[in-house]
């Protein structure tokens, strides 16, 4: 994000929070009231992180993980209970 682009946001996030504020003064501190000005909090929060973030490099292609299709070992649950099945402790061919 570009320096122009945080300056945009932290504008935006300060006309909502002066919104916010007029809500507060015309509703009180009711429940949604709360919970916009929490939103607002948390808004500057993760604007302020995005500060500080290592942009995403466009084109960069992320780590390529190989997940094998092949079958798991299975010896490796003979101990193991099915949970959600209340605990199977029988043969489990």
């Amino acid at each position: 994000m570009t320096t122009a682009e945080l300056a945009d946001l932290r504008r935006a996030i300060e006309q909502l929070r002066h919104s916010v504020s007029a809500v507060h003064s015309a509703y009180g501190d009711a429940p949604g009231v709360r919970r916009l000005v929490n939103d607002v909090e948390r808004l500057e929060i993760d604007a302020a992180d995005l500060a500080s973030a290592e942009p995403v490099r466009h084109g960069h292609v992320p780590e390529h993980v190989v997940v094998p299709d092949t079958p798991l070992d299975e010896t490796m649950f003979e101990d193991a209970d099915d949970e959600g099945l209340g605990g199977y402790h029988g043969d489990r061919s």
